[in-house]
């Protein structure tokens, strides 16, 4: 199994943490190589709520990265897997209340299956630079209240 996490700890609440990340509409802002996304189905934030969302690939070729959020408890827990893609991981953003804010733990699970599984170290360095991307998360929301 290929797996990654993350973790960092950001200067507002859990609940302005949990809002920002339900929202897959927001991933554009500190995501790198979303090139659209949009809600598919569903109620947004919530669970059973699907995104379509298109990411660049390698080469530059656009892939299909459509996910579904399978855990939505507000101000702890946001949960998600991968439903249409080439790699198809499940993804946990796990959120603790600290005296400096929020402690945001970005895990990301895959089981290579077939062919993929020649493909694991690539797939597991594509993985860390995914949860990496909480650097992103933590700039773009603690600039938003300066």
């Amino acid at each position: 199994m290929a797996h990654a996490e993350n973790e960092t700890t950001i200067n507002r609440s859990p609940e302005d943490v949990y809002a920002f990340l339900a929202d897959g509409l927001n991933n554009p802002t500190w995501r790198s190589g979303i090139q659209n996304i949009a809600l598919k189905s569903g109620t947004p934030a919530s669970r059973g709520a699907v995104y379509a969302q298109t990411l660049t690939g390698p080469g530059g070729r656009a892939i299909a990265g459509d996910y579904e959020i399978t855990t939505a408890d507000p101000g702890q827990r946001l949960s998600f897997q991968v439903v249409a893609g080439p790699a198809r991981p499940s993804g946990e953003y796990l959120l603790t209340a600290v005296p400096a804010g929020t402690a945001v733990r970005f895990t990301l699970d895959l089981q290579p299956k077939g062919l993929m599984k020649i493909a694991g170290p690539m797939i597991a360095r594509t993985m860390q630079t995914e949860v990496a991307q909480l650097a992103g998360l933590k700039s773009v929301l603690e600039s938003a209240h300066r």
